[in-house]
């Protein structure tokens, strides 16, 4: 097996902003795992939040590709294991990698990724799609410019219920909420009463990733559903956010890819909570990985690729939220060269 590296930096359609940031351009890592003809396809974005750059990423991975090239026919959660022993805790290294081999797998399976996992794809939920904050006459603004069933929402002003009351003006789409970690405990036990009123369907981790005394409140005393992102990272917080969050949003990237992926969704599953996959601002490559974990989820949101200028892919497509799979094999990914 033949490990190929590329980073891209991926340029946005717009100015996106959260409660803690803001960024043009999205630098990108994918790997290309090459053998008996086949190629599979895997990415990783950088992120200051969790101090992962493209540069960390591919140093970490070009001292193992000795080893990863040795690699034959292992299951992916074969694997998997001996890609973690090898990088250790950098996640979204293994991400990477991880897709790209569950890709290779199942193109040699001659089976989409879905269909190598024996799932139906008849009831798949529909994504969001993401309206960063700004003015408020710029939110307006690029929801109108993306006619859409159901938006997320990021939040983290002075204004917040201002911005939403706003929005709810131009649309009767369903609404959802991500603060990012930026509200307090009484902000989100009273927003979310107003919240309600205005049409949102859940919060997403309104506070830090670690007040679980404050997760644990707002568990019980907010009037809309809570779900986890920053405070659900890798396969042991499922648990921990069991009677603090009412479902988890797990993200590849964060996670080690799909193989660890599927493992927190069935757990999360069995726990009784809502289960969520979401993304970075991916390409296709990434977004496309996503597309295959939908007849596990409640939600999605899978909209990074939508909000670039210029994609570095093919793969999946989007229709006013619905999903469509590509004709190929694996994720369905090709590089456009």
């Amino acid at each position: 097996m033949k490990v190929v590296l590329r980073t891209f930096d991926l340029k946005l359609k717009h100015t996106f902003t959260i409660s803690r940031e803001s960024y043009d351009v999205q630098p990108t890592l994918i790997v290309e795992l090459q053998s008996e003809g086949f190629s599979g396809y895997g990415e990783a974005t950088s992120n200051p939040y969790y101090k992962i750059t493209v540069a960390s990423m591919q140093h970490n991975l070009e001292k193992i590709i000795p080893f990863i090239e040795k690699i034959t026919d292992e299951t992916p959660e074969e694997f998997w294991d001996i890609a973690h022993r090898l990088l250790g805790n950098d996640m979204f290294s293994l991400c990477a990698l991880d897709i790209a081999y569950n890709d290779l797998y199942a193109r040699k399976k001659d089976k989409k990724l879905y269909e190598l996992w024996g799932y139906a794809t008849n009831n798949n939920p529909k994504t969001d799609f993401t309206i960063g904050i700004d003015r408020i006459e710029k939110m307006v603004s690029k929801m109108k410019e993306m006619p859409w069933p159901i938006y997320k929402i990021k939040l983290g002003t002075k204004e917040d219920i201002a911005i939403v009351t706003e929005l709810r003006t131009h649309t009767d789409a369903i609404f959802r909420i991500d603060a990012n970690c930026s509200w307090t405990v009484d902000e989100t036990i009273n927003n979310a009463v107003e919240l309600k009123k205005l049409g949102v369907e859940f919060l997403e981790q309104p506070l830090q990733a670690d007040n679980w005394e404050g997760h644990a409140a707002v568990f019980k005393h907010s009037v809309l559903p809570v779900i986890a992102d920053e405070s659900c990272i890798i396969e042991d917080d499922v648990a921990k956010c069991h009677h603090h969050f009412h479902g988890v949003n797990v993200k590849l990237v964060k996670c080690g890819g799909l193989t660890s992926a599927r493992r927190m969704i069935a757990h999360a599953k069995k726990l009784g909570m809502k289960t969520m996959v979401g993304c970075m601002t991916e390409s296709s490559v990434g977004i496309s990985a996503i597309a295959h974990l939908l007849p596990e989820l409640n939600y999605v949101d899978m909209d990074g690729a939508l909000l670039l200028a210029e994609d570095i892919a093919t793969g999946i497509t989007i229709s006013n939220g619905i999903i469509n799979y590509s004709e190929l094999n694996g994720t369905g990914v090709q590089l456009i060269s």
